[in-house]
């Protein structure tokens, strides 16, 4: 758990116009787009640049992210 908390840090959520706004006014690639639903909801629809790791696998699957990049996760 520890290692999440080295990752995140907390800040206030992003509702979804303001999350598009912010995705809008960055560069794709400056971000990571993280989708924590389960691989079918995934492949049944997510946002294009998702990187899936589902919620069960965050502790193992952050350790791929880059720490520099802001995370936005849905």
């Amino acid at each position: 758990m520890m290692e999440l908390k080295k990752l995140f840090t907390p800040v206030e959520g992003l509702d979804a116009e303001a999350a598009r706004k912010y995705m809008g006014e960055h560069q794709e690639g400056t971000y990571t787009l993280l989708d924590v639903r389960q691989p079918w909801e995934y492949e049944e629809d997510h946002i294009p640049g998702a990187k899936l790791v589902p919620l069960g696998d965050l502790k193992e699957g952050t350790q791929a992210l880059d720490p520099e990049k802001p995370v936005l996760v849905y």
